[in-house]
């Protein structure tokens, strides 16, 4: 017999008919699609502004770069209370709280005065808080690669959506930058309502909590966990690198504000496919032993043209940039699920990848913006982003080649049947 989609440790893993599981993975997909939506628009919609926060919230320029490294050094440092939150509330649930923090934060950080720098370090909390949990709940319901493809282009989406739609925003609000950055704070709100509708159709903590009864080496001995982390956390810091410092960027090259913050959020839209495409590929073993190391080497030579590139030229160059950076964000969220043993695993790897990760990764936007002060000019801060672009390419060589991670998987850790959606 079929094990249950959602399987209900209270009612003893009763079955769901056919009608209602698809129907949770309908509820579940779209809750996870609105959750990813809603993590990245607090750090672009500060990028896409970053040139006005001087005269609206009174940050001395100086501090610029420490405000664009503030929610990745967030997320590295807040990347265990996911799991934890997940033990005591469930995954789905404690998700629905991060976004309400998520909320809080957004509305804060643009509404009380001197609020900013705490602000957004507590949206970058919240962010990573939920962020991990998102491989987990995958790996939970034996989601495939299209359930991670949705989420990572649903990071790119609200990356898009962020950098966008602050000049539109703002001038609908009657030129209040203030109210344009607050208003973020309603769909994250909405997201929470969704996610918690979905962990509702569960019960309470997710199996992956239970004690393992098998024995494997900490992560911290694992080589595929150190190369998976690597990965993810040097391909984050050229993202964030870039996304903080793109705008600035292309003003020096002669293109308006308005013009710059709409080719930031191209950057991210560019994306969209490769982000979704990307995990649907990883699961093929032959395209993904080409893929980890190929996408790096890929990274390093558009940076290079959006560099040497006249200002008439980046519409193409950063549509180019932002299809091969998003790639490996959506692979190495791949890489999580398929290089795990089980949830248990999943939920573990995701924690270390992600918080190690993001915490090598503040040093990207903080390094940038040093570099291009110490020069004046942006080559040489390109030329180390390229060089980070290099070993990207050396980590995923190392992710795809060594043994699958485990933290110790019990039978009841293994993911339900999967649903139908996204088969």
């Amino acid at each position: 017999m079929r094990r249950p989609f959602v399987r209900d440790e209270h009612q003893g893993g009763r079955g769901l008919p056919g009608s209602s599981k698809r129907s949770t993975a309908v509820w579940v997909l779209l809750a996870l699609a609105l959750v990813s939506i809603n993590l990245r628009p607090a750090i672009t919609t500060i990028a896409g502004a970053m040139g006005q926060l001087e005269a609206t919230f009174a940050v001395e320029s100086r501090l610029l770069p420490v405000l664009g490294a503030l929610p990745v050094l967030a997320f590295g440092i807040s990347a265990p209370v996911g799991p934890w939150l997940a033990r005591r509330l469930g995954s789905g649930r404690a998700v629905a709280v991060a976004l309400l923090v998520l909320a809080a934060a957004l509305a804060a950080r643009a509404l009380v005065p001197g609020f900013l720098f705490p602000g957004t370090f507590l949206a970058g909390a919240a962010i990573m808080t939920a962020s991990v949990l998102l491989p987990q709940i995958v790996k939970e319901r034996r989601g495939t690669g299209w359930w991670t493809g949705l989420c990572t282009m649903g990071f790119g989406l609200g990356a898009a959506l962020g950098a966008g739609l602050v000049q539109p925003l703002q001038s609908a609000l009657g030129g209040s930058l203030a109210g344009a950055l607050a208003v973020w704070a309603v769909p994250a709100v909405l997201g929470a309502l969704l996610v918690r509708g979905a962990a509702g159709r569960g019960a309470g903590p997710a199996a992956d909590t239970r004690a393992s009864t098998t024995t494997a080496a900490p992560l911290r001995k694992q080589r595929t966990a150190w190369a998976v982390a690597a990965f993810f956390g040097l391909q984050a810091m050229l993202y964030f690198a870039i996304t903080s410092w793109l705008a600035v960027f292309l003003e020096s090259k002669g293109l308006p504000p308005a013009e710059a913050a709409a080719l930031l959020a191209w950057f991210s839209l560019a994306g969209l496919p490769a982000s979704l495409l990307a995990p649907v590929l990883a699961g093929k073993p032959r395209i993904l032993r080409i893929m980890a190391p190929g996408l790096g080497l890929l990274i390093a030579g558009a940076l290079l043209g959006v560099l040497a590139a006249p200002a008439g030229m980046q519409f193409a160059l950063i549509g180019v940039l932002g299809f091969v950076q998003s790639a490996p964000f959506g692979l190495g969220m791949a890489l999580i699920v398929i290089r795990s043993a089980g949830p248990r695993t999943a939920g573990r790897l995701s924690a270390m990848s992600q918080g190690l990760g993001f915490a090598a990764a503040s040093l990207g936007p903080l390094l940038a913006g040093v570099l291009h002060g110490w020069t004046g000019g942006w080559t040489l801060s390109f030329l180390v982003l390229a060089g980070v672009a290099l070993l990207v390419a050396v980590a995923g060589f190392a992710a795809v080649r060594g043994p699958v991670v485990s933290v110790g998987e019990t039978a009841a850790d293994r993911p339900a049947e999967p649903a139908a959606v996204g088969r």
